[in-house]
C-alpha cells in the first residue's frame, strides 16, 4: 500500500490572469484577490499557489500580449478574469471576444487547465452591445471547452441589489471590491476554482 506521501500530488500552480480586480488594486497586499483565494483554497485542503497576474488598467488585448510569458512551464492552471477595461472604454465586443479566444488558445497550446470570468455590461452602451458582449463569454467557454464563472461579481449578487451590494461591498470608486467584498467574491468563485484544481 502507497503512503500518503506517495500519492500526495504536487502544488498546483495556478495563474490569475486579469486587470485591477484581479491585481488586488486599493487593497492591502494580504487582502487582495489573489491572496484570499489562494487562502480559501488551502483552507479546502488544496495544495496550490496562485500567481498574481493581473494588471490594473489592462484590457483583453493586454491579457493577450503577455498570456505567453504568464504561462512559464510552472502553471498548470489559468484563470482568465478580463474585459472590465474593454467595457469602461466601449471597446466593440467582437475586438474583446477576438483577444479572450486568443488568450484561451494560449492556454489550451500550453496544456493548461483554464477558468473564464465573465463580466456584464450595463445597459449604457444599449442592449446590442450588451448582448454581444455578455455572450461573448458563454460562447467562448463552450467553443474553446473551458469551464465559465458568469461573472466575477457573483458573490456580492446574492442579495439581487447591486446598489446595495455597492455600498456594502466596494470601495468608494464603486468599481473595485474592499476586503470584505473580496472575501465574499472569492467564496462564490473558490469551488469553482477548487475545481479547476482537481
Amino acid at each position: 500500500m502507497l503512503g500518503a506521501g506517495a500519492v500526495q500530488a504536487e502544488t498546483v500552480t495556478i495563474a490569475a490572469l486579469g486587470d485591477s480586480l484581479t491585481q488586488g488594486y486599493g487593497l492591502a497586499q494580504e487582502d487582495g484577490f489573489v491572496p484570499q483565494l489562494e487562502a480559501w483554497l488551502r483552507a479546502q485542503g488544496a495544495d496550490v499557489e496562485v500567481i498574481n497576474a493581473g494588471v490594473s488598467g489592462d484590457t483583453t488585448a493586454g491579457g493577450l500580449s503577455r498570456v505567453a510569458w504568464t504561462l512559464t512551464p510552472d502553471v498548470d492552471a489559468m484563470i482568465v478574469a478580463l474585459g472590465g477595461n474593454d467595457l469602461l472604454r466601449g471597446i466593440d465586443p467582437a475586438n474583446s471576444r477576438a483577444n479572450l479566444d486568443g488568450i484561451l488558445a494560449a492556454g489550451e497550446d500550453a496544456g493548461v487547465e483554464m477558468l473564464l470570468v465573465g463580466m456584464e455590461a450595463p445597459l449604457n452602451y444599449g442592449a446590442t452591445f450588451k448582448a454581444q458582449f455578455d455572450g461573448m463569454y458563454s460562447d467562448l467557454a463552450e467553443a474553446c471547452d473551458v469551464t465559465l464563472y458568469r461573472t466575477f461579481f457573483d458573490g456580492l449578487l446574492e442579495d439581487g441589489d447591486m446598489g446595495a451590494a455597492r455600498a456594502r461591498y466596494m470601495q468608494p470608486d464603486g468599481i473595485h471590491p474592499n476586503p470584505e467584498g473580496v472575501a465574499r467574491i472569492v467564496e462564490a468563485m473558490g469551488p469553482s476554482v477548487l475545481a479547476l484544481v482537481e
